[in-house]
């Protein structure tokens, strides 16, 4: 009985909810969508989403944040599309895609967690930086031409119309799922963002864990950039743009708190299957795919509000029981006694 009420109590649940009754009301609107062809193409198409945002959730998890993901994702395609256009191998772009993020990680964590500079502030200025280190590299042109067999395995499906690509993200979402909740260094980046200071005082490898976490989001998103290069078939030096937002978005209505410490990888999974579904959904619903970013805006905007206040009113409701117990413990035992006897 205990954990059915964790269970119901936890935000990715939301989340899960909200995914199934979105499916159903476009259902409604349009029979067609109900195609298990249709559906399975919602979450085929997230798959660079879920890598990204699940990236960016160990960076919320700290109670930071990351806008250069979309760029380094960007950065990573452009450098594998032509590293495989020029026929090197994929396990050495795979390679270097890895090392890119590594580099970026390490720069965006030593920013943050050495110069203390903000993390708002130094990522976008990354993102600058990377954006345009793109245009240089590419200068200005599409990567294209990549190899036929890259590309075509993007459409290669492992579980009825469900792609190999996804199957393996899930996979690997459940192994970090369980690797944050079931071992003591995974419950580290939850502990630093609930209270940094409080996890240094305990021992807590606080820096590690940040410097690792912003490692963990580079990387992630250089991957994506990866699978970027086999769903979509070509690079623009505009790829990847509008990624950081989604991810966030994706996190957020995933039940992550932006102030950190509260939430999951599989509710950032969830959250980048509705995220990245609106675009197709809008089609299904008779509108034009035009508005996916004004939705996406204000679905972060008011997942965000949602989220302030849920803050806002926890931190009440902790500082009335503090303040309850306090008067208690330092009122007399009579007193206490007689209070109780007068509220029953």
């Amino acid at each position: 009985m205990e954990k059915v009420k964790k269970l119901l109590k936890a935000r990715e649940l939301t989340s899960l909810v909200f995914l199934i009754a979105l499916f159903v009301i476009v259902g409604a609107m349009n029979p067609m969508f109900l195609d298990p062809s249709n559906v399975s193409a919602c979450f085929n198409s997230s798959v660079v989403y879920t890598l990204v945002a699940v990236g960016m959730a160990f960076v919320l998890f700290i109670g930071e944040i990351d806008v250069s993901v979309g760029a380094n994702l960007g950065l990573t395609a452009a450098v594998v599309g032509t590293m495989l256009r020029d026929g090197q191998s994929l396990v050495l772009a795979i390679i270097v895609a890895i090392v890119i993020g590594i580099v970026i990680g390490l720069i965006n964590g030593w920013g943050v967690c050495v110069m203390g500079a903000p993390s708002l502030i130094f990522t976008l200025g990354v993102n600058g930086i990377l954006r345009g280190l793109i245009y240089l590299y590419t200068n200005g042109a599409w990567v294209e031409n990549l190899p036929k067999s890259f590309k075509d395995f993007a459409s290669v499906n492992l579980i009825g119309s469900v792609s190999v690509y996804y199957c393996c993200i899930i996979a690997l979402v459940i192994v970090i799922h369980l690797v944050l909740t079931r071992t003591r260094q995974g419950r580290y980046f939850v502990a630093v963002g609930d209270n940094a200071q409080g996890a240094t005082l305990v021992g807590l490898p606080t820096f590690k864990t940040k410097m690792l976490a912003y490692v963990i989001c580079a990387v992630m998103a250089s991957i994506g950039g990866v699978i970027f290069c086999s769903r979509i078939g070509f690079v623009t030096p505009m790829s990847g743009n509008g990624y950081e937002m989604k991810a966030i978005a994706a996190c957020v209505l995933g039940g992550i708190s932006l102030a950190g410490g509260v939430g999951s990888v599989i509710g950032s999974a969830i959250g980048a299957v509705i995220m990245s579904s609106i675009s197709y959904l809008l089609v299904f619903m008779g509108f034009s795919s035009n508005y996916d970013n004004a939705i996406t805006g204000i679905i972060l905007l008011v997942i965000v509000v949602i989220d302030a206040v849920i803050q806002h009113r926890s931190l009440v409701k902790n500082k009335h029981d503090r303040l309850l117990a306090r008067v208690y413990q330092d009122a007399p035992a009579s007193s206490v006694q007689a209070e109780k006897g007068g509220e029953a």
